[in-house]
């Protein structure tokens, strides 16, 4: 995979394994297996951050629940079908893994850069008080044909200049993963507790394209 293709879609996160190694799929004989990573915010609160991992690079069969690890890879999404309909799954895809003990700088434990194409219009919006969001998606291109699908939100100055987005337009993103729970309802009677990934953005950028 060419550098410029790693680069559009680059991810760093440090924090604590919460969970033992599930498997999720093989391709080719490689197993890749799934784990939730904790991150601490800069705020007391924590964000839960699902991770997919190959047996190549880790010794899956061992737990090691609140080991503190450093990974980099890319932010990725897939379609599940459930309920007769879609939905966007997202993990970091691991590139590079090692455990560490160092100390890190709480703003470097968590990072994205993304570059990519606004795929449906943005929604904008005010919290009750009038705070200003605009929730954004955008399709950030694989080396093999592919695209992964990043939902983006962007708060205050960055909500407004991004509100002006048109479909198809060239952004470069920089943020933080973020997990978020939201209730699901599911019929009259039912409702279920779920968690929502998406990048926080710190700084948007419309890219035009040079002649």
């Amino acid at each position: 995979m060419s550098d410029k293709l790693i680069e559009n879609n680059h991810v760093t996160i440090v924090g604590t394994i919460q969970s033992p190694f599930e498997f999720s799929h093989e391709v080719f004989g490689e197993g890749f297996y799934s784990v939730v990573v904790q991150v601490d915010r800069l705020s007391d609160s924590v964000d839960q951050i699902p991770v997919m991992i190959s047996e190549r690079l880790v010794d899956v069969k061992k737990d090691y629940r609140g080991e503190r690890v450093k990974i980099i890879g890319q932010f990725r999404s897939y379609n599940r079908h459930e309920e007769k309909k879609n939905r966007l799954v997202l993990s970091v895809f691991v590139r590079e893994f090692e455990f560490t003990e160092e100390e890190t700088d709480s703003v470097k434990t968590n990072q994205i850069l993304l570059d990519g194409f606004i795929c449906k219009p943005p929604i904008y919006r005010k919290t009750p008080l009038g705070r200003e969001i605009a929730d954004l998606l955008i399709a950030v291109n694989r080396s093999y044909g592919k695209s992964d699908y990043i939902p983006c939100i962007c708060w205050g100055r960055n909500a407004r200049y991004a509100s002006g987005f048109q479909v198809g337009e060239r952004v470069s993103i920089q943020g933080r993963i973020q997990s978020r729970e939201y209730v699901k309802k599911l019929d009259d009677e039912q409702c279920e507790k779920r968690v929502a990934y998406e990048v926080s953005v710190s700084k948007v950028e419309c890219i035009t394209e040079e002649e």
